[in-house]
């Protein structure tokens, strides 16, 4: 009889040791999960194509405003420009840095009359500022140089072009 309680114990013990070292693999497992998930955010304005579409050239201030909303800037360039600014970060693990994933200025140029005269995406594509709408580089101008500060952010000047050191934000010269 005592042969087969020790036999049982053992089975018991043997049986306790899976089920616990089971059970310790699956709390690491869930608890390596939840530090290695992806995350995407989205930050400013979300402008849909759908609304786009809702603003052809001719349309007043107005319209612009029910379709889009308030712009996150205004600039007063040659005529009135409403900017709808947005970006997207993403970062892989809780603990981590959310990296720049995506940033865009949707800008809505006015004429004289305050009606729509041209619509454009900007973003950034090799390094420079592109129009994804007209599908075009802009070559330069004051409204240049203010979307390559927001698009490239304070530290680089690297698309800044008829920039003086003087003119750019945070500059000590």
């Amino acid at each position: 009889m005592k042969h087969s309680r020790s036999t049982g114990n053992r089975e018991l013990h043997k049986s306790v040791r899976i089920v616990c070292t089971v059970l310790a693999l699956s709390a690491a497992g869930t608890g390596l999960w939840a530090c290695n998930t992806s995350q995407v955010f989205t930050h400013g304005a979300v402008i849909t194509q759908e609304q786009i579409d809702l603003i052809p050239i001719g349309s007043s201030k107005d319209q612009v405003l029910l379709a889009l909303g308030s712009p996150s800037t205004t600039g007063q360039f040659d005529n009135e420009v409403f900017y709808y600014i947005s970006q997207r970060t993403k970062k892989t693990y809780a603990f981590q840095k959310a990296k720049l994933v995506d940033q865009r200025v949707l800008a809505v140029y006015f004429d004289d009359t305050d009606t729509v005269s041209q619509v454009a995406n900007y973003g950034l594509k090799d390094g420079k500022v592109f129009d994804f709408i007209a599908r075009t580089t802009p070559t330069g101008g004051r409204d240049l140089t203010f979307l390559g500060q927001i698009l490239q952010g304070p530290g680089d000047k690297s698309i800044r072009p008829n920039a003086t050191p003087s003119s750019i934000p945070g500059s000590k010269l």
